[in-house]
């Protein structure tokens, strides 16, 4: 038999990129090889996300690109990953007959006896239950070229906020026994990854034992060869002294934290069931300062939220004015199916949504290019990652604060971690020289 090859192509959030990892581990180690191109593919994944329209749509419309493919070849084998695959389950073979395999967030580890089933039989499979652990895997994932090691630490979601799909496709939080999270970085490690990103839902919802976040973050601080330590994502209700002051005092531990506010509207924030007001929050971001004064802050901010008045919207800005972020991802409302906002009204007119987020970018935008001047003049550890895409000759690389900073250099500097003198910027990369 020929060596089967397999395409996969994933959207959203760090999560999936996880979890693209394990199916790239699993399907490696079943003989499979992977290659870039769909079209020649045997058997094309795509790992999915529902958080957000534009992500579904992207999705579906890559998808619908592979239907002509499939009936000019019907051995080939097309497979839906992830979160819209838990969302639609069986209702995506109906839309979607050519569609082979259907596979949710927690039934990773049944991708390859499912596959061989499909081929087997011909007939499409579907698993979407939510009761497995995809972290579950035997063996370590395969990992990507890369110097990022993404280790879950929590799966799913409780706090089911009202806007929010995650609960549903991610099912309820699962803390991971945290030897086998050290046993993952330590590999990890080994197989030359500079920094370890922890992730999860909500990270600071981790709990094994007595282990909680700051813990954890301390165990994986004594790891030889880590050098560098972030977590993804932190709820502002949970977020605390505890991770602060490790974020502080562990060596390892960087100075970045994303922590989503969502709305600036104390309102609208309790229209989002997010289980604090705006003082609340702003409050843990002077905690945070307190312990970290130079921490770099990012955040998640929605316009057009139902019932979102202009006076809501006002005080997202003045949020915003206070905090400081450094960046932030800005998005429109958007329903999303099973959640209890799309069962409100969506009254906020989508010319008013685009208007708001408008402003909202320029004001940030304004915000981040200022503390990015801030900057200039420093000098800072950057970790290489990568040749820079323009100009030529040069590298892109993050500070430990995870701003990303591009200068001359070459290939040879890749994984190391080396001084940086900022010389300008703009809101969005520093740009520098070695030092």
């Amino acid at each position: 038999m020929s060596e089967r090859t397999y395409c996969l192509i994933t959207f959203g959030c760090q999560m999936n990129e996880a979890d693209s990892e394990r199916i790239d581990g699993i399907l490696l180690a079943n003989g499979w090889r992977k290659i870039d191109s769909e079209n020649d593919a045997d058997l094309v994944l795509f790992n999915t996300c529902v958080v957000r329209q534009g992500a579904e749509d992207r999705a579906l419309a890559r998808l619908a690109r592979l239907k002509p493919l499939k009936r000019a070849n019907p051995e080939k084998l097309v497979a839906i990953c992830g979160c819209l695959a838990q969302q639609d389950g069986r209702r995506l073979l109906e839309t979607m007959p050519w569609v082979d395999l259907v596979l949710g967030t927690r039934a990773l580890p049944r991708l390859a006896p499912l596959l061989d089933e499909a081929i087997a039989t011909g007939a499409p499979q579907v698993c979407v239950d939510l009761d497995g652990d995809p972290c579950e895997i035997p063996d370590p994932p395969r990992r990507a070229p890369d110097l990022v090691a993404r280790v879950n630490i929590i799966l799913g979601c409780n706090k089911n906020c009202s806007y929010c799909v995650v609960p549903t496709t991610r099912g309820r939080e699962l803390s991971r026994p945290w030897p086998k999270i050290l046993e993952e970085v330590r590999v990890a490690a080994a197989g030359g990854r500079k920094e370890v990103l922890l992730i999860g839902q909500n990270v600071n919802s981790y709990r094994d034992g007595e282990v909680r976040l700051p813990e954890l973050m301390a165990k994986v601080d004594a790891v030889p060869g880590v050098e560098r330590i972030r977590t993804i994502t932190s709820h502002p209700r949970d977020a605390g002294e505890g991770q602060f002051r490790a974020m502080a005092e562990l060596p390892r531990v960087c100075e970045s934290l994303h922590l989503p506010a969502q709305s600036g509207s104390t309102r609208v924030l309790r229209r989002m069931y997010r289980g604090y007001s705006r003082e609340r929050y702003l409050k843990k971001v002077e905690q945070l300062r307190s312990f970290v004064p130079d921490a770099t802050l990012t955040t998640d901010l929605i316009a057009g939220f139902p019932g979102e008045t202009d006076e809501d919207f006002e005080q997202t800005l003045s949020l915003v004015r206070e905090a400081r972020f450094d960046s932030a991802f800005m998005f429109l409302y958007s329903p999303r199916r099973g959640t209890a906002a799309a069962q409100w009204p969506d009254d906020v007119p989508l010319e008013v949504k685009k208007e708001r987020l408008a402003r909202l970018i320029d004001l940030q935008e304004a915000i981040s290019r200022e503390k990015n001047r801030a900057l200039e003049g420093r000098r800072f550890e950057v970790l290489v990652e990568r040749s820079a895409k323009r100009p030529a000759g040069h590298l892109s690389g993050r500070t430990r604060g995870d701003k990303t900073v591009v200068f001359p250099g070459g290939m040879e500097m890749v994984g190391k971690t080396i001084k940086v003198e900022i010389v300008d910027s703009n809101g969005h990369t520093l740009f520098g020289r070695m030092a």
